[in-house]
């Protein structure tokens, strides 16, 4: 087959959506370690298995401004306070890790990806 054949294109779309289904998450805890990479490791399993490819960038709330000036994120998952200021949206991620919220915090965050053509 051509270079241009259709299986070859269809074999390419795959890798097509992936790229446009990446959700990249600020996840946000107060020491930037220990809380934060645990809901990214939930956060992970929960959008894989929703057919979406995952990262995330853990800081500290002192760190947010910094890590928005130099990344690009579909949203903030919070466990302690961080400021107002943020020009993205902030989820408070509290219920999600302890598995009390855990649908709520879905939900809230798979509106958000909608509202981003995601």
């Amino acid at each position: 087959m051509g270079l241009f054949s259709k299986k070859g294109r269809a074999d390419n779309s795959p890798k097509r959506e992936s790229i446009e289904k990446t959700v990249r998450v600020l996840s946000v805890c107060g020491s930037g370690t220990v809380s934060s990479t645990m809901i990214a490791i939930k956060m992970e399993e929960r959008f894989r298995e929703l057919g979406y490819n995952f990262e995330a960038t853990e800081v500290n709330p002192g760190g947010v401004q910094t890590a928005l000036m130099s990344g690009s994120y579909d949203f903030i998952a919070y466990t302690s306070p961080i400021d107002d200021d943020v020009n993205i949206p902030a989820i408070n991620a509290v219920g999600f890790m302890t598995g009390f919220a855990e649908e709520e915090f879905m939900e809230e965050a798979l509106k958000v990806l909608k509202e981003r053509g995601k």
